[in-house]
């Protein structure tokens, strides 16, 4: 499975690609970043990040996109920011049919250093070491794009399984029921 993980800003939107299954050695395809000024307006500013991430998606063909989710911070211009990046990259993925899978910054944590609680030290030496890369993938929005597309082999090929079979173990659906014409009754006076 490829996935491309997008670690969504509207300054530096990290990418990136990794081949890999549950179980199997994991093997960096690329990682970069897109990066937009910040004195452009937001939406030249968000052109130039949908423009950004269709080159990947040209480039590696990903099997999915796995999206860091947005959450509540303080600073709410930083969060809308974040939020229409992440609007952009799923756009950009659903417009070709891939699917687009939604991690928080914990489910990705804790699936690549074991505890939902590291910081951003941790996470990039741990997807260095994942990788088996000679240096520490940079700057951080890079290191935490291959955390998203690690987090979502490991993680997501197990939730879609269990999906699959709650699915499958499911009752069937009962049949709508038919519902008879009403009898045409006639009052006489």
């Amino acid at each position: 499975m490829r996935v491309l993980g997008v670690d969504p800003g509207l300054t530096r939107c990290g990418v990136g690609v990794v081949d890999g299954a549950p179980g199997r050695p994991l093997r960096m395809v690329g990682v970069g970043v897109v990066r937009t000024p910040v004195d452009a307006e937001i939406g030249v500013r968000l052109l130039q990040i949908e423009q950004g991430l269709e080159q990947w998606l040209d480039e590696h063909r990903p099997d999915l996109v796995a999206v860091e989710r947005v959450f509540a911070q303080h600073n709410v211009r930083t969060v809308m920011g974040t939020a229409q990046a992440s609007a952009v990259a799923m756009l950009c993925a659903t417009r070709r049919g891939i699917p687009v899978t939604l991690h928080t910054p914990s489910e990705v944590k804790a699936a690549v250093t074991g505890s939902g609680r590291a910081d951003k030290a941790q996470v990039t030496a741990m997807v260095q070491r994942l990788l088996r890369l000679d240096a520490p993938p940079k700057p951080a929005d890079a290191a935490d794009a291959l955390a998203l597309a690690i987090c979502h082999i490991w993680r997501g090929g197990a939730q879609g399984r269990i999906a699959a079979a709650l699915a499958k173990s499911a009752p069937a659906p009962a049949a709508p029921a038919t519902r008879r014409p009403a009898a045409r009754q006639e009052y006489r006076r």
